[in-house]
């Protein structure tokens, strides 16, 4: 556990990538291959580095021709400009720090090394509110996530699945919205388990206002992850770019419930392109909430109904889920041949040896050895020279009856 970072990355290195936080949209990847190109400091200098007519001073770098970010469009550029113009990156981290929480960046030992799978779309930086280490914790994690106007079956589910989670020792990421993933985040904490929630605005903003407690709930048992600096709103468009994150992070998405077009599906998509596996929980074949979530099936998901099923996906090689099956019954434990004199027996009525051993294709003389073996074992009792089921229907001893 702990709540700062090992600062392995210098000091203008993540000053220039929490300026940059500001002034970059999460997952641009115009961004995100100048930031590999030219590093954070660089990048942030060569939008920063401007003459007094506005052109920028690095436009003579050797095979740049006239821009330093050749084939990004200048209406982005100057996007970026505006805003790195007015970010105040030491406030913000002042800020976060004053929360409790740090701001992380590639090179950091917290830094999930995960995400680096996103290439140019990978976070600039991820700003953390939270006791625990957020590279430990996703290293054995799972992304619940899925409708927001969930069903109570939906709900169940997921809370459910997150405590099973929880309580084998996973930790459960999900967005902190309502439905699916508020439950998700309950189930978790109610188990005194783990769990992250990677939201789409500032780590100081709680959104949607209605899980401000929960937020602040999961901010002192688990961690609270996002993108955009302190006093960050977000947006419809950052909500869908947030969900890559989830999938990265985490070593698998199960989706609950979801319809055709719905968010959720974009994070097991995501997920699906980055390797991590995909599972999805089925629901009523009537129900718009579950269609989403049936197509997935459909192609290369995965359906699971429990915790073990999720772990045997994502978890080591050789843990397996219990296996399924019904009940064991006393005649299943039956020789074939034993079995076979039982099914011979008509359902009503005592019947004669020599008519079961007919309807059974045997011998009266094996018949009549069987039956007395179902006998001692309770399945059938004679009544004169006819043999017939034993009526298994029994009263409690102790029923109360009348009320009394």
């Amino acid at each position: 556990m702990t709540t700062t970072p090992a600062p392995t990355a210098p000091g203008d290195e993540r000053l220039a990538r929490a300026a940059l936080s500001r002034a970059v949209d999460p997952g641009d990847e115009h961004a995100g291959r100048w930031l590999r190109r030219y590093g954070a400091v660089g990048f942030l200098d060569r939008l920063l580095d401007t003459g007094s007519t506005g052109s920028p001073r690095h436009a003579g770098d050797a095979g740049e021709g006239t821009s330093p970010f050749p084939g990004t469009s200048a209406k982005r550029v100057a996007s970026w400009r505006q805003r790195a113009a007015a970010a105040r990156p030491g406030d913000d981290l002042d800020t976060v720090q004053r929360l409790g929480g740090r701001f992380l960046v590639p090179g950091d030992t917290e830094w999930p090394r995960q995400l680096d799978d996103l290439g140019d779309a990978r976070p600039i930086g991820l700003w953390v509110r939270g006791p625990a280490d957020l590279r430990t914790w996703a290293l054995r994690s799972v992304a619940l996530v899925g409708a927001r106007a969930c069903t109570p079956y939906g709900a169940h589910t997921a809370a459910d699945l997150a405590t099973g989670l929880s309580r084998q020792g996973w930790v459960v990421v999900s967005g902190a919205a309502y439905g699916i993933d508020g439950a998700a985040h309950r189930g978790a904490l109610a188990a005194d388990g783990a769990t992250v929630a990677v939201l789409a605005c500032g780590v100081d903003t709680p959104y949607p206002r209605g899980h401000d407690r929960l937020i602040r709930r999961v901010a002192e048992q688990g961690l609270v992850v996002g993108e955009l600096p302190p006093d960050s709103h977000p947006t419809p468009s950052r909500f869908i770019l947030r969900n890559r994150v989830i999938a990265a992070l985490t070593r698998g998405t199960v989706v609950v419930e979801a319809q055709h077009r719905s968010g959720s599906l974009v994070t097991a998509r995501a997920a699906a392109r980055l390797g991590r596996h995909t599972m999805g929980v089925p629901g009523p074949v009537t129900s718009a909430l579950s269609a989403g979530v049936h197509e997935l099936l459909r192609g290369d998901a995965t359906l699971v109904t429990d915790a073990d099923e999720i772990i045997e996906l994502i978890g080591e090689i050789g843990r397996l889920a219990p296996a399924r099956r019904g009940p064991v019954l006393p005649r299943d434990l039956l020789a074939p041949a034993t079995a076979h004199i039982l099914e011979a027996l008509p359902a009503r009525g005592p019947t004669p040896a020599t008519v079961i051993a007919r309807r059974a294709g045997t011998t009266p003389d094996d018949t009549l050895a069987k039956l007395y073996e179902l006998h001692s074992l309770g399945f059938v009792e004679r009544h004169g020279e006819g043999w017939r089921l034993t009526n298994t229907a029994t009263e409690a001893s102790n029923a109360r009856r009348g009320g009394t």
